[in-house]
């Protein structure tokens, strides 16, 4: 990430947050661009793909609460209308160079302002350069989302997911130098990108003006990431959904996110599945048991019956059913529902329903009209109505 990023660039505005937003609303706000502007939805748009590269570029920075941190104090040190080398648009071009080479030596993205001013109470009259360098830093967490068949999040599948973010240049491999040479060390600061303005009863840490703070010098700028060493980039990413995930849950997979800088640990991917409905509505969940609802006749509830009951991915269940059962009745069978964390899995919770059916034939409903006419006498609402009017 150059300082002209983080002078000039507003990823509030970008995401359409203001700069008091809480992490959550910068992630929904993100959720919801990502799938706007998301190459796979507009492919052959070279608008949104710029578009969703300018989105991944802000949430990277606004997601990351050391990075935000840093972003907001660079803003307010230097202001937002400052315009950086490389910025302009002369004939000369410029140089980008990391925020952290001004905050945490040379080429670093970490550390912090008192980096920047740690010589402004030593180093009295002196000049020379100060021994600050890069610190290494951990990559930034990244949020991507999936979706899952119904089966696929009860059993566990691997995805693949495509990632769109910051990282090193592709072409020269973060050096900043064009293919075939190599950056040189900084003579004016010997490597440290740090060097100190006399400001006569004290001396101020700065920038060297040579490397502009990375310690390198770049003779023949790569053409590609002009120099900076960075650049988007698309990777894919084979990602474990263990069993059991249920829809809206937030997995993560350490080491996956953003990569390291300075030699510094990658971030964490999280990845927020969504579940779609099981085909044609057969199997329903309810936490770790799995629902679902078997049609019945009448004569199988009032004489009893075994029926056969479908399980996900495997064979068939017989269930009985006691005689006497009233519709709407649920049962329970044990270990065919969702795998637990702890290994233990849930139910099958199996409600059965009556079945009325549509057309009867002339022996059915002759033996439905024997059956009324000998369980005729009682009222089975009588009960109700009295209830209802006392």
């Amino acid at each position: 990430m150059s300082t002209k990023d983080y002078l000039e660039k507003d990823f509030y505005k970008t995401l359409g947050v203001t700069k008091g937003a809480s992490a959550d609303d910068i992630k929904k706000a993100y959720r919801k661009l990502a799938r706007k502007y998301h190459p796979d939805a507009n492919e052959g748009d070279p608008k949104a793909e710029a578009r969703f590269k300018e989105i991944s570029e802000a949430y990277t920075v606004l997601s990351d609460e050391g990075r935000r941190k840093e972003y907001d104090e660079a803003r307010s040190l230097f202001g937002t209308g400052v315009r950086m080398p490389g910025s302009g648009t002369g004939t000369g071009g410029g140089y980008n160079f990391d925020l952290g080479d001004i905050f945490g030596g040379a080429g670093g993205a970490g550390g912090r302002l008192g980096d920047l001013l740690g010589g402004v109470f030593g180093n009295r009259g002196g000049g020379g350069t100060t021994g600050t360098r890069a610190r290494p830093r951990r990559g930034a967490d990244v949020e991507t989302e999936t979706s899952l068949s119904f089966s696929d999040a009860i059993n566990g599948t691997t995805v693949s997911l495509r990632l769109t973010g910051e990282g090193p240049c592709p072409v020269c491999k973060g050096t900043g130098a064009k293919a075939g040479t190599v950056p040189r060390v900084c003579p004016t600061c010997e490597g440290t990108g740090q060097g100190s303005r006399n400001l006569g009863n004290f001396a101020f840490s700065e920038p060297c003006r040579t490397c502009r703070g990375r310690g390198l010098v770049v003779d023949d700028p790569c053409a590609t990431c002009s120099g900076s060493g960075r650049a988007m980039s698309t990777r894919t990413v084979q990602a474990r959904i263990p069993a059991g995930v249920d829809d809206g849950q937030r997995i993560k997979l350490a080491g996956k996110g953003a990569r390291g800088e300075n030699g510094g640990p990658a971030g964490d991917l999280y990845v927020r599945v969504h579940v779609k409905p099981h085909p044609h509505g057969t199997f329903g969940r309810s936490a770790a048991n799995l629902t679902i609802t078997v049609p019945v006749t009448f004569a199988e509830l009032a004489l009893g019956a075994e029926v056969k009951v479908p399980s996900l991915g495997g064979m068939p269940v017989s269930l009985k059913i006691p005689a006497g059962t009233p519709t709407g009745r649920t049962f329970r069978v044990r270990g065919k529902g969702v795998r637990r964390k702890d290994g233990t899995t849930g139910d099958l919770l199996v409600t059965v329903n009556v079945l009325v059916p549509q057309t009867l034939t002339d022996k059915a409903r002759g033996a439905l009209e024997q059956f009324r006419d000998a369980t005729a006498g009682g009222d089975p609402r009588a009960e109700l109505l009295r209830d209802a009017n006392s």
